[in-house]
């Protein structure tokens, strides 16, 4: 039976569990949480969402193949599925050791190196009731991303996970500027911001606009200075990475996909807890549709 997910130390743990071998097996082992959202336009009070058993155990009635990892819109259904409109949204952390090694990204990414330390999918539909003109601005809004909470599976409370975020007029650290316009969140545009959240301290971000129209946004985002706990390298250049697909399926209603990744090479010790990196990824989703990001109940505990 598939081991449900542990309550471990965010920092100081081990990673944890072992599984079989991947290749000889071809077990599913994933760790996957369902939470109901209740998710409205960004000018109303969302509703708090419940927290639903480990989907780990519901993944051949879903249809999630861990051999082939996540699939995101990308000209074909994607995989995790987007759950249905009633307020739910659907998070999944893969975390077997063997498929961490030899993953490969989907194309449409634009990740070339293979394998990771941790991953995580958001998929959601949501109530929006602006154009995507409304949601570019959100994404632009570099310095709204100070103050976003989350909840600490270490001191089990809500903490503030990133501490300050600001736009860059380059790569350079300390080129502070305004947030970007929505004239600048341009196809194929590629921009910076500094943040500093509570794990790694300050870094450097790429952010790059890959698609924009009317129905659909794609942007990703990837660190380009390395970021450090305690002087202790977590991740180098690259190797905090995240895609976001953002598409309209009707009037009044988005789909969001997310992908966030850590490198294979990045500091298993310090990164591989599974609840933080799922309840970092619903801190991000919820800043960007507006839901506030410390609400009852978080994600995992």
């Amino acid at each position: 039976m598939p081991k449900t997910l542990r309550k471990r130390e965010e920092i100081l743990d081990d990673h944890g569990s072992r599984f079989p071998d991947f290749a000889v097996r071809r077990k599913r082992r994933l760790s996957k949480i369902f939470l109901v959202l209740s998710v409205v336009c960004l000018v109303q009070q969302p509703h708090p969402f419940q927290l639903h058993r480990p989907l780990r155990q519901a993944a051949g009635v879903i249809g999630v193949d861990s051999q082939l990892g996540p699939q995101p819109p990308c000209g074909a259904e994607p995989s995790p599925p987007y759950p249905s409109l009633d307020a739910s949204v659907f998070v999944e952390s893969w975390s077997v050791p063997n498929f961490g090694r030899y993953w490969r990204p989907p194309a449409c990414t634009g990740w070339a190196e293979v394998g990771f330390t941790t991953l995580v999918t958001t998929v959601a539909r949501f109530r929006y009731a602006s154009e995507a003109e409304g949601l570019l601005r959100h994404i632009g809004a570099i310095s709204a991303r100070a103050g976003v909470r989350y909840w600490s599976t270490t001191h089990k409370q809500w903490q503030t996970l990133v501490v300050d975020a600001y736009a860059l007029t380059d790569s350079q650290s300390g080129q502070r500027r305004k947030d970007f316009t929505l004239e600048e969140l341009t196809a194929g545009k590629v921009l910076y911001f500094e943040q500093a959240d509570n794990l790694s301290g300050k870094a450097i971000y790429r952010m790059h606009i890959a698609e924009v129209s009317a129905d659909r946004v794609v942007f990703d985002i990837q660190n380009v200075s390395t970021m450090r706990y305690f002087l202790i390298p977590i991740f180098h250049p690259g190797e905090a990475q995240s895609i976001h697909f953002l598409d309209r399926e009707s009037d009044g209603v988005w789909r969001y996909y997310s992908i966030m990744r850590t490198g294979r090479g990045a500091n298993r010790r310090l990164v591989g807890n599974e609840s933080s990196s799922i309840n970092r990824a619903v801190a991000f989703y919820r800043q960007l549709v507006g839901i506030p990001t410390d609400q009852e109940p978080p994600a995992a505990r």
